[in-house]
């Protein structure tokens, strides 16, 4: 049985997006990290390890800070 727990649950800009962020204990003993995103009435989840957790994290950050060193907003 999983065990789940509530870490983060925010709107995306600018479509208004609902993401919420679990942490997933496993019963064959691992944890991983899943990823909700509701529009509207559907639902994409994704469960990733913490090498692609990292992956991922590192990527929109980089986007994120070289629009920012830009000076782009949109």
């Amino acid at each position: 049985m999983e065990e789940i727990t509530r870490l983060q649950k925010f709107a995306a800009t600018p479509f208004k997006q609902e993401i919420e962020l679990q942490r997933v204990d496993h019963a064959a003993g691992f944890t991983t990290l899943r990823i909700r995103i509701r529009e509207g009435k559907r639902f994409t989840i994704f469960d990733i390890d913490e090498a692609t957790a990292l992956h991922w994290g590192e990527a929109l950050t980089d986007w994120a800070r070289s629009r920012a060193q830009t000076g782009e907003t949109k």
